[in-house]
């Protein structure tokens, strides 16, 4: 039954992944905004809903590290494993608004969940504070990109779809990322806790894997069809999301006990591999992440993953 549910997940999955990349882009067509910003808040909320449902339930259950690893793991599969298999998919030419703002917050946030994380414990006026770091990132995306529309209409696309429909796309995709990444995830959690693996190598292998799932199908699919301001954003924003609203509605619902490993050994990773993306896309005036980038996040992945299990 487990490999039953694994399968329905992936097919969710795939096909959610791509409704929302058909919608979103013509909904940014419809509130003149552009396919970034469409990127960092549709997408990304809708990407990112299976990390809040799991995390969300994994703390009130009495289940800290999953509610964190999930978190950490995700942001770790989203650059290392998503990036890197789109990479060698597809060369990715970066587009230095993309990168300039966004980045920035995404490693400042994840040196902030890193110092909030020091004592052990997440607690309500954490979460609070992310959440309206999260309402002020995204206003000032939004109010970013309307202010650029007005001297720069290369930023909107006319819809593809009327704005029923686009919605109709939307909506019909979050539900299928949300019930594919938890038939994916109860399938995988059921036969890894078969092997004897504990909750936190669970979360951040085959939890994160799974609910990081809808990034990947979404992310190739923006690829394929080269929306590559979607892509960047996806990534981006879906870390940013991750790590403000998940962890912050999460530990406003309940405060939550933090793993030493996950701060010493999986945050440090996160950090790292952050910063190695920066690296990557490095001149910033001409960025590409070509095939062998992706190779190397992918060889790095799998590299952490052994050895979080060895450890």
């Amino acid at each position: 039954m487990d490999y039953i549910f694994l399968f329905l997940g992936f097919v969710l999955l795939m096909f959610g992944g791509d409704f929302l990349v058909k919608g979103s882009v013509s909904l940014a067509g419809h509130f003149k905004v552009s396919k970034l910003v469409i990127g960092l808040v549709v997408v990304s909320f809708g990407t990112s809903a299976p990390e809040l449902v799991v995390s969300l339930d994994a703390a009130i259950k009495g289940f800290p590290d999953i509610a964190v690893g999930n978190v950490v793991g995700s942001n770790i599969a989203n650059i290392a494993l998503v990036l890197g298999l789109t990479a060698i998919v597809l060369p990715i030419k970066v587009k230095k608004k993309a990168i300039n703002f966004d980045w920035s917050v995404m490693m400042f946030i994840s040196l902030l969940v890193f110092l909030f994380c020091f004592d052990l414990k997440l607690q309500f006026i954490e979460g609070v504070i992310f959440i309206i770091i999260l309402f002020v990132f995204i206003y000032r995306s939004i109010y970013k990109s309307r202010k650029n529309n007005k001297t720069n209409l290369e930023e909107s696309v006319p819809p593809k779809f009327n704005l029923f429909i686009s919605i109709l796309f939307v909506i019909a995709a979050g539900v299928g990322l949300i019930y594919g990444a938890e038939f994916l995830v109860k399938g995988a959690s059921n036969i890894a806790k078969n092997l004897g693996v504990d909750d936190r190598i669970i979360s951040v292998s085959v939890i994160a894997l799974g609910t990081s799932l809808p990034e990947l199908a979404t992310s190739i699919a923006a690829a394929l069809r080269k929306e590559l301001d979607i892509f960047i954003g996806n990534i981006i924003g879906s870390n940013i999301f991750n790590m403000l609203a998940v962890l912050g509605l999460t530990s406003i619902v309940k405060s939550i006990d933090i793993n030493p490993m996950i701060l010493k050994f999986d945050m440090l990773w996160m950090i790292g591999i952050s910063l190695l993306l920066f690296l990557f896309i490095l001149p910033l005036s001409r960025a590409i992440i070509t095939r062998w980038k992706g190779f190397v996040f992918v060889a790095i992945y799998i590299i952490y993953i052994y050895l979080a299990f060895a450890l």
